[in-house]
C-alpha cells in the first residue's frame, strides 16, 4: 500500500466514524418495525451497491454503542433457521439526537461543500 493509500484508509475510517450512527438512527426511525443487524446490513446494501463505504463488521458496535446510550432498545429473540436475532428500535432520546446530528451533519456538509467549492482547481 502506498503512503498516499495509506492516508485515504485512514481519513475514511476516521470520517466513517460518526457516519455509522448517525445512518443506523437514521434507518431505524423510518423503519416500521424493529430491525435486527442483519436486516440494516442489507438496506445499506442496496442502498451503497457501488461504494463500500459500511461494512457490515462495523454495524454491530455501533448499534450495541447506541443501545447503551439509550438512543436504542434491543431485545432478542429466537430464530428458527440460526441463532437468535438481536432487534432494534429507536428511542424517543434517540430521534432528538438524530435531529441535533441531521442539523450537524447539513451544516457540517455546506460547510465543506462551500470550502472545496472555493478551492477547486478545474
Amino acid at each position: 500500500m502506498s503512503e498516499e493509500e495509506g492516508y485515504l484508509r485512514k481519513f475514511q475510517k476516521e470520517l466513517n466514524a460518526g457516519i455509522v450512527a448517525l445512518v443506523l438512527l437514521a434507518i431505524l426511525a423510518e423503519a416500521h418495525e424493529p430491525q435486527y443487524g442483519y436486516q440494516i446490513a442489507k438496506r445499506l446494501q442496496q442502498d451503497n451497491e457501488e461504494n463500500t463505504v459500511m461494512k457490515q463488521g462495523t454495524l454491530y458496535p455501533v448499534l450495541r454503542s447506541l443501545s447503551a446510550a439509550g438512543l436504542l432498545d434491543s431485545y432478542v429473540e429466537p430464530s428458527v433457521s440460526g441463532p437468535p436475532r438481536r432487534y432494534y428500535t429507536i428511542t424517543n432520546a434517540g430521534r432528538t439526537v438524530l435531529n441535533q446530528w441531521k442539523d450537524a451533519w447539513a451544516s457540517t456538509r455546506d460547510f465543506v461543500d462551500a470550502i472545496m467549492k472555493d478551492n477547486r482547481h478545474d
